[in-house]
């Protein structure tokens, strides 16, 4: 058995290779392919075949799709094969409509066929919906290219993983095995939707910023997702230890999923350990609300590699962002309070304010359209503390001569932070928007007491992990910014080659390589175990 199927598995290879990357198309690329595997032949007891060599063992399918309990439930339907074997794929529902279980099962793989809802939408004050728990070690994959999941508000998502055994969402492509370094926008993405204060309020325009009434429709949705409310501490669940591969669709204009989606989740959403990969829009954007977000990593986003704006109050922690050589990856933050027209952002409460520690920023885009590798707009507020950015080209800008200044009456605090952070650029500063000139970000950034440095020599290794000049820095505790905060006494997302917090879990790609102990993210990691 382990014969043959190395020998369909070779040849289905030999047909990829033979694929042109021009062959290759998204989202939605691809098809079902189902292997019946033949009998095994041989000779007789008295002369018995060779054993085969050793090889890694191919996953082989479940015999059906688990029960899902008070549900419309899970379609067989049939199988699929790539390099890594055969799998039974189990559709889910378009929407749960009570507390569900997804099961790691050998040889199962489960599908999105479209949209698929966790709850319904309970509104900006409605009562507990189900919540939709994913057990270590589970494989979601988007059949179409237009498929994402949507934790409706007032509903929870419980997807945590291990370090040994992350959940991974990721697209059909990927599957098959042919997904490569370069693939993206495969698929919609994660989209959790709360009852947070937010701003910009396109459900009722007139509604009050911040209040129950103000609410938004999610970017990249044909049907409402709507979020926004008046409660901080919402929770839309918990995700730790999660891969989310290849995302990211562009619907029209600039309405876009990216790879998750945070829609006004308040502080009692959980989400740390989480890798974005390859998504065609942001790694992660925040839509207001105000949870707080731990040990993130994004690799390969070809739009922004974290995106905050409509009043996101919460902190953001341990993170690690590197961009693939090639595409048109743009900053590494965008920043935004409201999206209003300027004229009138200054009624739009609450303001972000955007609380980033710990952080290694590699930027590889000479050419970014926001003309720098950090963009900073929309009257926010913001807090950067402990941060290692290399880029080729300008690190930091800024727009607008109101984001300089305090202004208690709109809810302004005062001018950016920064606190231990170091540029290794082309350039430090240039001018923004309105009249900021790069002379007025460089006193920003050099204000007394910041122990910035715009002209660091990085000696990061392995892309990543602080060296001599980083370990030599002088750090800031961040807890002198917000409580909130762990602790910490050096500068980036990761202390020394002691400090691993990003191994295992993590997927490897040509865009940087995290562990020995980690799968390709063109692969999928076993399920025959």
């Amino acid at each position: 058995m382990n014969m043959v199927r190395m020998a369909v598995a070779s040849a289905v290879m030999a047909g990829l290779a033979a694929c042109g990357a021009d062959e290759i198309s998204s989202p939605g690329s691809g098809g079902n392919i189902t292997i019946n595997n033949p009998p095994p032949s041989g000779g007789g007891t008295e002369n018995p075949p060779p054993p085969p060599p050793p090889v890694e063992t191919l996953v082989t399918p479940a015999a059906g799709c688990p029960t899902v309990a008070n549900n419309p439930g899970l379609t067989d339907d049939g199988t699929i094969s790539g390099p890594t074997g055969e799998y039974r794929v189990c559709v889910l529902p378009e929407r749960f409509t009570a507390s569900s279980t997804l099961t790691r099962i050998p040889g199962v793989l489960y599908a999105m066929d479209g949209r698929v809802d966790v709850g319904n939408d309970l509104g900006a004050t409605g009562g507990a919906g189900i919540t939709l728990t994913v057990d270590p070690g589970v494989i979601v994959f988007a059949k179409t290219g237009v498929s994402w999941l949507a934790v409706n508000r007032g509903n929870q998502i419980r997807a945590v993983g291990t370090a040994e055994r992350p959940i991974v969402f990721t697209s059909r492509d990927n599957v098959l095995g042919i997904a490569n370094d370069d693939g993206q926008g495969q698929w919609g993405g994660v989209v959790l939707l709360g009852r947070a204060p937010v701003t910009d309020c396109t459900v009722d325009p007139g509604a009050t910023p911040g209040s129950a009434n103000c609410e938004r429709q999610t970017e990249g949705a044909v049907q409402p997702a709507y979020f926004g409310g008046a409660l901080p501490e919402d929770s839309s669940g918990r995700m730790s230890y999660v891969q989310i591969r290849y995302s990211g669709y562009v619907l029209e204009g600039n309405s876009e999923l990216q790879s998750l989606t945070l829609g006004g989740t308040g502080s009692g959403t959980v989400i740390d350990h989480i890798q974005a990969h390859n998504s065609s829009d942001d790694g992660f954007e925040i839509f207001g609300g105000a949870t707080n977000l731990r040990n993130m990593v994004v690799t390969g986003a070809d739009d922004d590699t974290v995106d905050v704006d409509t009043g996101f109050r919460g902190t953001i922690q341990y993170v690690i962002g590197v961009q693939k050589t090639s595409g048109a990856a743009d900053s590494m933050i965008e920043l935004d309070s409201p999206e209003a027209n300027p004229t009138t952002e200054e009624d739009q409460q609450p303001r972000t304010f955007l609380k980033l520690a710990n952080f290694t920023f590699i930027h590889r885009n000479a050419t970014t359209g926001n003309g720098a590798a950090l963009r900073l707009r929309g009257m926010a507020d913001v807090a950067l503390i402990n941060g290692v950015l290399t880029t080729p080209m300008t690190a930091l800008r800024i727009d607008g001569p109101a984001f300089l200044t305090a202004n208690a009456a709109v809810g302004k605090q005062g001018p950016p932070v920064f606190k231990s952070v170091l540029f290794t650029a082309a350039s430090a500063f240039r001018a923004g928007d309105g009249g900021v000139t790069a002379d007025q970000v460089a006193a920003i950034f050099n204000a007394a007491d910041g122990n910035n440095n715009a002209s660091f020599v990085s000696t990061l290794t392995s892309t990543f992990i602080d060296g001599a000049n980083e370990a030599a820095a002088t750090a800031t505790d961040p807890t002198s910014i917000d409580e909130r905060f762990d602790a910490t006494n050096y500068v980036g997302a990761v202390k020394d080659a002691s400090d691993t917090w990003y191994a295992g879990w993590t997927c490897n790609s040509s865009t940087v390589t995290f562990s020995a102990t980690g799968s390709a993210c063109r692969s999928l990691p076993s399920l025959e175990d």
